[in-house]
């Protein structure tokens, strides 16, 4: 496939979950997702395009008591940073501590990702709202 055709993929897979619930730690469309989990899904197990990770059991607020980058270090291991975000990329938000919040985009500023303020997998604008002014960076499974 061409790196257009990977980059609708993954954005027809990410909408593919939209309006699934909120739920932490969970990976089953239609029914709970996390914002983690969500990558997951949409690159490993919808269309394998990195390979299998085991994110292991995290607290629902590690991130406000941790300096340790747990979810930065598991996107460098499979992905690589760009300055600037393609449909099909990886955003990456501060909340807390550290890197703790991800979004796939659709067409920057456009993303979808798990979000526990509304309670579903929505579509948003990823410099407003919530997450506007937080430090963010971008990551790219394809190269």
């Amino acid at each position: 496939m061409d790196t257009q055709s990977i980059r609708s993929a993954i954005v027809a897979e990410a909408l593919s979950w939209a309006n699934t619930p909120y739920h932490h730690a969970a990976r089953v469309k239609g029914a709970g997702v996390d914002c983690a989990q969500l990558l997951i899904g949409v690159f490993i197990e919808g269309l394998r395009l990195v390979p299998d990770v085991a994110p292991g059991d995290y607290p629902r607020d590690w991130m406000l008591h941790r300096d340790e980058e747990r979810f930065l270090g598991a996107l460098i291991t499979h992905t690589h940073e760009v300055s600037a975000p393609r449909p099909g990329d990886i955003a990456l938000y501060r909340v807390g501590r550290c890197f703790a919040h991800a979004a796939i985009v659709l067409d920057w500023p456009e993303v979808i990702h798990a979000c526990s303020h509304t309670g579903f997998v929505v579509r948003a604008d990823g410099a407003q709202g919530w997450l506007a002014g937080r430090a963010r960076r971008f990551f790219s499974v394809i190269e």
